[in-house]
């Protein structure tokens, strides 16, 4: 059973445009990897712009799985030097009952 994954990436000063790079090209790697499932994700801007990747995971063992893939720990390591993850409670947004955001 596939496990639904809300990520939040804050860009790192100066890294907007890094940052929108790898998001855009965040899901190949890993549905080559086995990891992540075929649904189209959902990304989109919060107001501080922090962006907000909602994506499916093939399975919990797959996000398990991916801590120890060395493809995705180097994509991983991409998005640390672009970015701090966030955790979505910390956006405003998040703190509404409707919360919205400009689509990407």
């Amino acid at each position: 059973m596939g496990s639904i994954s809300v990520a939040c990436y804050k860009p790192r000063p100066g890294c907007e445009d890094e940052l929108a790079e790898l998001v855009r090209n965040h899901l190949p790697p890993l549905r080559a990897e086995g990891l992540v499932t075929e649904r189209t994700p959902i990304v989109m801007r919060a107001e501080d712009g922090t962006i907000v990747e909602i994506f499916e995971w093939v399975s919990k063992e797959a996000i398990l799985g991916a801590h120890k893939n060395p493809v995705i720990l180097a994509l991983w390591k991409r998005f640390e030097s672009a970015c701090w993850y966030e955790t979505p409670s910390n956006l405003a947004e998040f703190q509404n009952m409707f919360s919205h955001f400009e689509p990407i």
